[in-house]
């Protein structure tokens, strides 16, 4: 540690630290543009000027100047720096002053007024008068995609979004061209950007540069009411700020979690929101004659009651969705096992995962912070960059840190980093279990390996063999005690909660596949469907549909029976991500219309098919919910799984077939019911498709 001396305070920071960072070990607050704790160091913008004794006799960027670089006093003192001293309130003032030379006085009209670093910083250090008489040079607005809207006049070259695309998003698209008043920050041709992650330019630049396309114009900070909640587009459980006015969602930012998605999330994410409030249902629905007509509560539970009288338990399904929450699947598996059923399954795409071998079966064991201590990765049936976004991004700061290497067996797909591609199927998977090839040796050496498996894999035919693979390279000898590499990457929201609860078939029950061929068969009588829209409605015969969502999307549109529900943000819910972290999202709005949160209706159906629930309250539920389950009330903790039951889980594997691994996901922006019912995401989509079908000539 190295001593140093703020404003007439002595701190111990490492000798590595800058200035800036030991300003603030110290209280001391430093203004900044340029500078930004996750991206390199550019040292453009001069606002963090300091004064150093120990130092050059001027003002120094504390942002680029480290503490061993201060030279001690005569009778070895500690360095001393000054952040108040009239040397740098001037140096400060000047440097305002230029950069205000060129910003234009457009602030009434900038969607980033109100929560602008340069407003604040020129109430601090602005002057009362322009001493330049030169005109404002203007610069031309570039298009960057359907996200991101270009004010350049106002951009001060700070060059926050260019070191975010190259290094944390892992796309060389942006740029600085030209030099001293001609400089401009542009993408090279003008295209639209490729990263799902180019949202979080908009948080970076510390000026209205770039601000939210879809959100222009339409609100100030100071209108919304902000909840703090979490993500439910993928399984990583980004935690976000939902934005409020009135009734209706304006926009979602991130939330820092260190442990999670640190500050970033991804464009699905952040530009949801207008899926939130288009093609909504906010009534219920009933089949008569072949077309949906809408009817009362009591209507809708009145045939579905006789419906299940008829049909008895064994005829009986329920199918979860991909966005529903651990209350929602616990107040249905409840009532559907009260009915005499034990057809439940959570798994729509049919991965092979059992919650009886074990939590540490399906989890991401090794947590997301985690990846950053990996040795070696392999990616087996998966594409991060589609199915988590910010976990891509994560991995992508492991590979920059060095040391580490990544295989991918699968599609050969662009994950912002190099890998090796080892080949497409489980015949090349046997061949890395068994140490062959120079990855294969590599993985074997390992002291902290990751095996990441997609849901392609699992829900193939060889699906429990891959399980089974990927285990035994985990539980191999030579691993770091208490490392456990085994890494499930999920891409449903409610996919480890669901199992958590054992929301799977129970003994001599049938699992989604079964369910679906049953009811085409005529031997399902009455199937519900908890937001379940990715599985083959056409399939299900003349069953008698029960659908609870928010959407008018594939579930609803073969629905007898559609129940309205309430969104993500419209309730407080239980949601556990792909590492095993349970975490709570917070209502931030009301459901529209009639809409209702759905463990609310499944306790009021229940009285109505006489199988009253046990709950009467959320917090009922919840009491019931975490007696029978209680790691569920340790927010925002991960218990981890055994290692005990992944080397079960390679002992007991079946040998690897020849299937070959595909995508989980085709369109990262049309994955659930809420994407699908986002123009932004449909013009972000085309773009990719567009750029896709351009790239196949």
């Amino acid at each position: 540690m190295a001593k140093i001396i703020v404003d007439g305070i002595e701190v111990d920071v490492p000798p590595d630290y800058t200035l800036l960072q030991a300003a603030e070990a110290a209280g001391a607050e430093v203004p900044r543009f340029c500078f930004h704790e996750r991206l390199s160091i550019a040292g453009n913008c001069r606002m963090c000027l300091v004064e150093v004794k120990g130092g050059p006799p001027k003002p120094q960027a504390s942002c680029a100047m480290n503490v061993r670089d201060l030279r001690p006093g005569p009778n070895g003192e500690p360095p001393v720096m000054f952040t108040k001293s009239p040397m740098v309130k001037k140096a400060r003032e000047g440097v305002m002053e230029f950069l205000l030379i060129n910003h234009p006085l457009d602030c009434p009209i900038c969607d980033q007024g109100g929560e602008c670093d340069l407003q604040d910083q020129a109430m601090a250090y602005g002057v009362d008068k322009n001493r330049f008489a030169e005109n404002k040079r203007a610069v031309e607005d570039k298009y960057i995609g359907a996200l991101v809207k270009t004010s350049m006049n106002r951009c001060i070259h700070c060059t926050r979004c260019v070191r975010f695309t190259t290094e944390v998003a892992g796309i060389t698209e942006m740029g600085l061209i030209g030099r001293g008043e001609d400089a401009e920050i542009t993408t090279y041709l003008e295209k639209a950007l490729t990263s799902e992650l180019q949202g979080n330019v908009i948080d970076l630049c510390p000026v209205g540069a770039l601000t939210s396309k879809p959100y222009a114009f339409q609100a100030r900070p100071w209108e919304l009411v902000k909840t703090e909640s979490i993500d439910v587009m993928d399984a990583v459980g980004s935690n976000i700020r939902v934005d409020v006015r009135g009734r209706e969602v304006m926009r979602v930012l991130p939330r820092l979690n260190e442990a999670v998605n640190e500050e970033w999330i991804s464009d699905k994410t952040r530009f949801i929101w207008d899926g939130l409030k288009t093609q909504r249902l906010d009534r219920p629905y009933l089949r008569v004659g072949g077309k949906l007509k809408p009817v009362s509560w009591s209507e809708a539970f009145a045939a579905i009651a006789a419906k299940v009288k008829a049909a008895g338990g064994e005829k009986i399904g329920a199918i979860g969705g991909d966005l529903a929450a651990v209350e929602d699947l616990y107040a249905l598996k409840a009532l559907v096992t009260a009915l005499g059923s034990k057809n439940l399954d959570i798994r729509q795409d049919g991965a092979a995962l059992e919650p009886a071998k074990g939590r540490a079966g399906y989890l991401f064991n090794p947590t997301i912070a985690g990846i950053e201590q990996a040795d070696v990765i392999l990616i087996v049936g998966a594409n991060p960059r589609l199915e988590a976004s910010v976990l891509n991004a994560r991995i992508r700061k492991r590979w920059r840190a060095g040391g580490v290497k990544i295989g991918l067996v699968g599609e050969k797909v662009d994950l912002t980093y190099s890998y090796d591609h080892l080949g497409a199927g489980a015949q090349t998977l046997a061949d890395v279990v068994a140490g062959n090839g120079t990855f294969g040796q590599a993985l074997a050496g390992a002291k902290r390996p990751i095996v990441i498996v997609g849901q392609a894999a699992l829900a193939g035919s060889d699906g429990a063999a891959v399980l089974g693979a990927a285990a035994t390279i985990a539980s191999a000898a030579g691993r770091d005690e208490g490392w456990n590499g085994l890494a499930v990457l999920h891409n449903a929201a409610s996919r480890v909660g669901g199992l958590d609860i054992g929301f799977v078939p129970a003994a001599g029950g049938l699992d989604t596949a079964g369910m679906i061929k049953a009811a085409g068969q005529g031997a399902l009588d009455v199937l519900f469907l908890l937001g379940a829209d990715e599985i083959d409605t056409a399939a299900l015969g003349q069953a008698f549909v029960v659908y609870i969502g928010t959407h008018g999307d594939a579930g609803a549109h073969r629905a007898d029976v559609i129940l309205p529900a309430a969104a993500y943000t419209e309730k407080s819910a239980t949601y556990v991500n792909t590492e095993g972290r349970v975490q709570i999202a917070n209502r931030a709005t009301f459901p529209p219309g009639e809409a209702r949160e759905d463990w609310a209706i499944f306790r009021a159906l229940s009285d109505v098919v006489g199988k009253r629930l046990p709950f009467d309250s959320l917090a009922q539920l919840r009491k019931a919910l975490y007696a029978e389950v209680p790691h569920l009330a340790a927010i925002d903790q991960v218990k981890a799984g055994a290692p005990a039951d992944v080397a079960a889980i390679a002992a007991s594997a079946p040998a690897l077939g020849s299937a070959t691994f595909g995508q989980a996901v085709a369109d990262f922006y049309l994955t659930n019911p809420i994407a699908r019912a986002s123009a932004v995401m449909a013009e972000c989509s085309a773009l990719a498709a567009g750029r896709l079908a351009a790239a196949a000539e």
